[in-house]
């Protein structure tokens, strides 16, 4: 186990010392044969309990764990109190979602905003608003939210699965070209971990062969792209007020639109003598207030996401650098939205060291760092879906994503740079997670 310390000198003799530490072996190994150094590690006589990652029974950065999802908002619980006051929060009709519905059509600037029960409805209810159904496809990106192909499946479609950038892992609009075919009904495109589609080139290359965009903007709420916001850009757009999210009812969804045959045909299968993919008016009435500070806290947010970034960039080198900041440079008057934050981790430079080991070992510092998607080419029978040529990138951010929760993109600089100090932990520690041999 000793060449997982020193994969340069993988082909030279090692002596090592070796100790048990939490039922892993930690090696001290120095090669020889090689002029290059081995990692300088602290003894077991010297290394202080402080210093080792959680993981292996050191104190965490942060003990209490990382912030909570939704932040305490007062003008949130007036909300739930003029609710309980006049009884609207047990109406089947009201005028909160009136109200939301008004302020979702004017902030896109679209003729219709029909409220639903979560944006995984939301997506089924756009495909089925454009008539998607048995024998069409629908193109994708092989890294995407999984219920966007459950949903195609659920219709009688295929999906169609084309790879994403290596810059920014967003659907990759030159491939969505070339998987275009006679059934393609529509083309579902998801602006994920803090960037973009190029939505002006994929509206130029969809419009060409009149197929219809679905517009997943679920994590982009917030953003804008050319003074807009995401949602209208395609033919129809789908918002999501989940749980986690940047506006959150703990469940619901919209659709936007501005065809009136969609709105129609969502209508008509939704209104079944009563809704049958209701938003609620308590749920309506907590969103309105975060509507109204969604433009205040999307500056909090980019400006934590810009300290963060220079603060990884002046980081002290020494460490294997194994955490990297996904930093391409934003499309031109693109503002993206951070329901999560994306980062490429190399584990693989560490033998026996994967992606999800390092993202457990954060996480047990109290940073929300997790494992992005799975791609969907790895998760779904080869039966289900058709590969618009090789899924290279995909492969490799299946491998590589992770990806931070915004809660703690509210907070202060301290809590900015407890991030880095983890980061930093766990690196200098790395070669210590590498699980021990069976």
């Amino acid at each position: 186990m000793g060449d997982r310390l020193t994969t340069c000198c993988s082909r030279a003799a090692l002596t090592s010392k070796c100790f048990r530490l939490n039922g892993y072996d930690v090696f001290f190994a120095k090669p020889t044969g090689c002029n290059r150094r081995a990692p300088r590690l602290a003894s077991p006589s010297t290394m202080s309990a402080s210093e080792l990652p959680a993981i292996l029974g050191g104190p965490p950065i942060r003990p209490d764990g990382p912030p909570s999802w939704p932040i305490d908002d007062t003008a949130v619980r007036e909300a739930l109190a003029r609710m309980a006051d006049d009884g609207a929060w047990g109406r089947y009709h009201g005028p909160h979602c009136r109200r939301l519905q008004e302020a979702l059509r004017e902030r896109h600037e679209c003729e219709h905003a029909i409220l639903c029960s979560s944006g995984t409805a939301a997506v089924e209810l756009a495909l089925r608003g454009l008539k998607v159904g048995a024998g069409d496809e629908v193109i994708l990106a092989a890294y995407d939210f999984k219920a966007n192909f459950t949903n195609v499946l659920t219709l009688g479609a295929t999906p169609v699965l084309v790879d994403i950038r290596a810059d920014d892992w967003q659907l990759d609009v030159e491939q969505v070209a070339g998987a275009l075919s006679g059934r393609t009904a529509a083309v579902i495109a998801s602006h994920l971990h803090g960037k973009i589609v190029d939505m002006s080139r994929l509206r130029a290359v969809c419009d060409e062969h009149g197929v219809p965009i679905i517009e997943d903007a679920c994590q982009a709420q917030g953003a804008t792209i050319h003074g807009r916001p995401p949602g209208m850009w395609g033919h129809v757009g789908v918002l999501s007020f989940g749980g986690s999210k940047l506006l959150t009812a703990g469940r619901g969804g919209a659709i936007l639109t501005r065809r009136d045959d969609v709105a129609q045909r969502i209508k008509l299968y939704t209104q079944r003598g009563n809704d049958a993919y209701p938003l609620s008016e308590m749920q309506a009435a907590v969103l309105l207030p975060q509507l109204e500070a969604l433009p205040e806290r999307q500056e909090r947010r980019k400006t934590s996401v810009a300290q963060l970034r220079e603060m990884l960039a002046q980081r002290e080198p020494g460490a294997p650098e194994l955490i990297h900041a996904l930093n391409s440079p934003q499309r031109d008057g693109c503002d993206p939205a951070y329901y999560k934050l994306a980062f490429r981790c190399d584990g693989a430079r560490i033998e026996g060291l994967t992606r999800d080991r390092i993202a457990e070992a954060i996480r047990a510092e109290g940073i929300a760092l997790d494992p992005g998607f799975r791609a969907l080419h790895f998760i779904h029978s080869r039966r289900r879906f058709r590969a618009a040529g090789e899924l290279p990138i995909a492969d490799e951010t299946d491998r590589q994503a992770l990806v931070l929760h915004h809660p703690v993109l509210l907070g202060e600089a301290a809590d900015l740079r407890q991030i880095v100090a983890a980061v930093d932990k766990i690196e200098r520690h790395a070669t210590m997670l590498v699980p021990p041999n069976e």
